[in-house]
């Protein structure tokens, strides 16, 4: 262990002083370039040299490794001064001379089986990386080192070389995506940074795939891919509307279309990715799918873009059985019902002046979708394996009538205000009474249909039924007396009062009817 602790410290030091070597000298002016470049490339030949002889020795595993790892981060440093302090070779040049470098020491620690090594290659020269350089031309070097051990992700199970592969190359750009954000640079450095952004998503999602379709419990892959797609995540927030849509949406159809393959039908008994995997595509996919969501509304029409992407989830939660298409979908109806209370929200369809300001079609429509999301949010969340029981029922039905009753009083003023009479928001409101009833009605009369045949079908139907008429009646007595007027008031008072008797009625004779078959019985 003590050994271990020296030579990883004796690799640090070292390292340091070559990127002295490559920065600090030539800030002083000591030598010249060349015999630093020399000197730091031949420094770094030798330590790998040694190393290797080293290894080959009766206990020089521990050497000769941290001698390699040395030489080969060296190397690299080297590479990057070349290329971005003295300017000596292209970008393009620069990086694939960096590729090669990163192969070999790549090439190195697989055929030492030595995950150490290929850790302290990339560790080393992602950190001191930025000592050399901090411009643009750094995220091209930490994304070779990223793309280097793709092919160790597929041939070796080293969890931790992966992580620190890929984390360098995302921190980077998620600063520098931050600094663009809150400055204001040019349209190329914008471009680039979504370029790097690309292709860091791009090596962390190919190499994730094809590792976990070699090992299909390698979670650390998995993390990767997390990682790897932050930095598009949060690219969107340094464009425009246009761009920053198009952005969050092609990654958002990516990301879910990866994430699809694990409900496939016909992929069921030889899934493309295993389900953790899925998991993360389909949470990073969702993000995206709201960033893109949010970018092409506005505050009238964002409740609509999140209620209908709300039924796309729970309509594959309940297809497909999935819990968590289903745990997506509620997050995302959450959200939807939360930006439809800020456009319609109690107050608005209390007051008719605030009516009148703010409801009108996209209101309605709106509404009509929020009661679609009820309707299959409970049809979904019933098939979902491992729910159900009386709570469960109990508490979806008094949820699912709740949310509708709201979304009936919406449409119906919405429909009401957008028709531009000058009662119709007290006609909206009448309406919405009306609706309230006669869903109520509809509810306990088929509970009494299912009384003999479905006892707990009934009982739920039935509370919920008298649940409705309770609320239907509150409003009548509450609001509507004291708001509406006229016709609209009369109207409202004698439909309601047609359907309670119409249900008191159907309510009575359903029960007299089953005293009746249990008479002969005693």
């Amino acid at each position: 262990m003590i050994s271990r602790v020296l030579a990883v410290a004796g690799v640090g030091v070292t390292l340091i002083g070559v990127v002295m070597l490559l920065v600090l000298a030539a800030q002083a002016g000591f030598f010249g370039p060349v015999p630093r470049l020399i000197t730091g490339v031949a420094f770094s030949a030798v330590l790998v040299g040694a190393g290797v002889r080293v290894y080959g020795r009766s206990g020089g595993q521990v050497g000769g490794i941290a001698l390699a790892a040395t030489g080969i981060a060296g190397g690299y440093l080297n590479v990057v001064g070349v290329t971005t302090v003295y300017e000596w070779l292209p970008p393009m040049a620069g990086l694939a001379l960096a590729s090669a470098v990163a192969a070999a020491g790549v090439w190195l620690a697989m055929r030492w089986n030595s995950q150490t090594l290929a850790v302290l290659v990339v560790a080393g020269a992602a950190v001191l990386s930025p000592v050399v350089t901090v411009e643009l031309a750094l995220l091209g070097f930490l994304i070779v080192l990223q793309t280097a051990c793709v092919p160790v992700q597929l041939a070796r199970n080293w969890p931790i070389l992966h992580v620190i592969r890929t984390a360098p190359a995302v921190l980077a750009t998620l600063a520098a995506i931050a600094v663009a954000a809150f400055d204001t640079p040019g349209r190329e450095r914008l471009y680039l940074l979504l370029t790097a952004a690309v292709a860091i998503a791009a090596v962390g999602m190919v190499g994730a795939v094809l590792a976990v379709r070699k090992r299909s419990g390698d979670i650390t892959a998995t993390v990767t891919l997390a990682m790897a797609a932050t930095p598009l995540l949060a690219a969107p927030v340094m464009f425009e509307r246009r761009t920053s849509v198009l952005v969050a949406a092609l990654f958002a159809a990516v990301l879910l279309a990866v994430a699809a393959t694990a409900v496939v039908p016909n992929q069921r008994t030889s899934r493309f990715i295993p389900p953790h995997t899925a998991i993360v595509a389909a949470v990073a996919g969702s993000f995206a799918l709201l960033e893109a969501c949010i970018g092409v509304t506005n505050a009238q029409t964002l409740p609509i873009a999140l209620l209908l992407v709300t039924l796309g989830f729970l309509g594959v939660a309940g297809q497909q059985r999935n819990a968590v298409a289903a745990g997506i979908g509620a997050m995302c109806a959450v959200l939807g019902a939360l930006a439809f209370l800020d456009s319609a929200s109690p107050e608005t369809l209390a007051v008719q002046r605030f009516a009148e300001q703010r409801l009108g079609i996209s209101t309605l429509l709106a509404a009509l979708l929020a009661l679609a999301v009820v309707v299959v949010g409970v049809w979904a969340v019933r098939r979902l394996p491992g729910i159900g029981g009386d709570v469960t029922d109990a508490l979806l039905w008094v949820t699912g009538s709740l949310a509708g009753l709201y979304a009936v009083t919406a449409a119906t003023v919405s429909i009401g205000v957008a028709s531009g009479t000058t009662d119709g928001f007290l006609i909206g409101h009448s309406a919405a009474t009306i609706a309230w009833m006669a869903a109520a009605t509809a509810a306990l009369l088929y509970g009494l249909r299912k009384l003999s045949r479905s006892p707990a079908v009934a009982k739920l139907a039935l509370g919920s039924g008298l649940l409705v008429s309770a609320a239907a009646l509150a409003k009548l007595f509450l609001f509507d007396l004291a708001t509406l007027d006229g016709l609209v008031r009369v109207a409202a008072f004698l439909i309601v009062g047609v359907l309670l008797l119409l249900a008191g009625t159907r309510y009575a004779r359903a029960f007299a009817d089953a005293g009746n078959e249990d008479s002969p019985a005693r």
